[in-house]
């Protein structure tokens, strides 16, 4: 191992997944030296083993369900999908997992690279141990951002490593479609694989510990999803447990708390996730090794002046988005302290404040149909103490919803508050929704008046009308 002497940074960012990539590019903006460390590939969780590849394995699942749903278009996809080229498409999504672009990316902003496992080592000060045993010391001027995200969480059922099982990085990269799979889980990643992978040719069984999926969500988008999936030809089974699993001649067998006996090829637990904070040096600043790292709004950690945390690993909002939204904030707060500005702007939806990681969050499920959401729902609402109403509407009583497909199914959703007469949270589901979403976002995050929203005009016939349909529910 060879040693060099400590260089130093205004700023140093651990993970260069999308949000460290944001960090950096926000402080580089600022003029601050950025020096970005990561152990694996730039671009990170997002690029290679979540977003980008299941939304490429969604797009054609989708695609054919929406093109079955119209006349004159019907019989001439009613084949299979050709699973080897949907495989194919992910890969060029994923680059081939190959970061040459991401990494030209950072060159261009004039940060620095550094290829190894990054440890905090004391105050403002990072240890790199590169692939081939170089060391490196970094410290920071100013700030080190800790931008490691999450891990997949596995249950402690004994045997498990042994079974091989997948996670949501299996299950994203894979190279052959699993004649049977067991999707064990509810959520996002349990629901977006299960219809994948269902469509592209697994006979796919989810097992549910909860009483039905998208727990998180407004309850009737769970339902919507479980009727889909199940027409789909899944068998999505809830309030089931899984006892144990083995592998017994290549084949995984999982036997539920019911007793009841699976066979299959393959099994993937989306059961939760993890902050990548084990081996990140906590113990030498007072923090615990593992953790989940707490932050105020300018996402710097509880009790420190210099070290931040942004996106998963402080556990405020789990998602990309959300994630580069919080890195343009830290970013912004970085450079406004470096600057020595006295006073930040960290009152809510300041320009250093990630007040939308309470407020206003958005998400898109990219199942069949999708479901996305953003802001409280009914209950969420109710439990914070508001004043609530919920004004519920079918989406195919939107002209737009039938012309976009034949027997549309959706629903949608938006929470007012009635004492200030702004919507608190927007749930809709049914096809086409995800794009949908940012215009329920806008008026969350901006707090916009019904008396003003009913002026925004939808245009005719688009499902977007749906906005009328909820405001004349809501006046009567």
């Amino acid at each position: 191992m060879t040693e060099t002497e400590s260089i130093a940074y205004d700023v140093v960012v651990l993970g260069a997944g999308p949000v460290g990539e944001n960090v950096a590019d926000r402080t580089r903006a600022a003029g601050l030296s950025t020096a970005v460390v990561e152990s694996e590939l730039v671009g990170g969780e997002c690029s290679y083993w979540a977003c980008m590849p299941s939304k490429a394995l969604l797009r054609p699942v989708i695609a054919q369900a929406d093109a079955r749903r119209l006349p004159g278009l019907r019989q001439a996809v009613q084949g299979p999908l050709d699973a080897a080229a949907v495989l194919a498409r992910r890969d060029d999504y994923t680059s081939h997992w190959h970061d040459d672009g991401q990494v030209r990316w950072l060159d261009g902003i004039g940060a620095v690279l550094y290829r190894g496992h990054g440890r905090l080592a004391g105050s403002r000060t990072v240890t790199v141990t590169g692939p081939e045993g170089e060391h490196h010391v970094l410290t920071a001027r100013h700030a080190v951002a800790v931008c490691t995200g999450t891990r997949a969480l596995l249950p402690g059922l004994p045997g498990l490593a042994d079974v091989g099982p997948w996670t949501s990085r299996e299950a994203t990269s894979a190279k052959a479609v699993p004649g049977r799979l067991v999707v064990v889980g509810g959520g996002v990643v349990a629901t977006e694989m299960a219809t994948a992978w269902q469509a592209l040719g697994s006979q796919v069984t989810v097992l549910v510990r909860g009483k039905g999926l998208l727990s998180r969500m407004e309850p009737f988008a769970g339902e919507l999803v479980a009727e889909a999936l199940t027409e789909a030809g899944a068998d999505v089974r809830t309030g089931t447990s899984v006892e144990s699993v083995t592998r017994e001649n290549g084949t995984v067998v999982v036997v539920t708390d019911k007793g009841d006996r699976i066979e299959a090829d393959e099994i993937l637990f989306a059961t939760g996730r993890a902050p990548r904070t084990d081996d990140l040096g906590l113990d030498t600043i007072g923090l615990e090794p593992g953790s989940w790292l707490p932050v105020d709004d300018s996402l710097r950690v509880t009790g420190s002046d210099w070290l931040y945390a942004v996106g998963d690993v402080n556990h405020r909002a789990l998602l990309t988005h959300q994630g580069k939204y919080q890195a343009r904030i830290a970013g912004a707060a970085i450079a406004a302290r470096a600057a020595g500005v006295p006073v930040l702007e960290t009152d809510p939806w300041g320009a250093h404040a990630a007040t939308a990681d309470q407020a206003a969050v958005p998400q898109v499920v990219f199942t069949d149909p999708e479901a996305a959401a953003v802001g409280l729902s009914l209950a969420e609402a109710e439990q914070a103490g508001h004043r609530v109403r919920g004004v519920d509407v079918e989406m195919s009583s939107v002209a737009g919803a039938g012309l976009y497909a034949d027997g549309y199914r959706g629903r949608a959703r938006m929470v007012v508050d009635l004492d200030r007469e702004i919507l608190l949270g927007v749930t809709l589901v049914g096809p086409g929704v995800g794009e949908l979403i940012h215009s329920a976002t806008v008026a969350v995050a901006g707090e916009v008046p019904i008396g003003r929203l009913w002026h925004a005009v939808p245009s005719y016939p688009t499902i977007s009308e749906v906005w009328l349909r909820l405001l004349e529910a809501y006046r009567g």
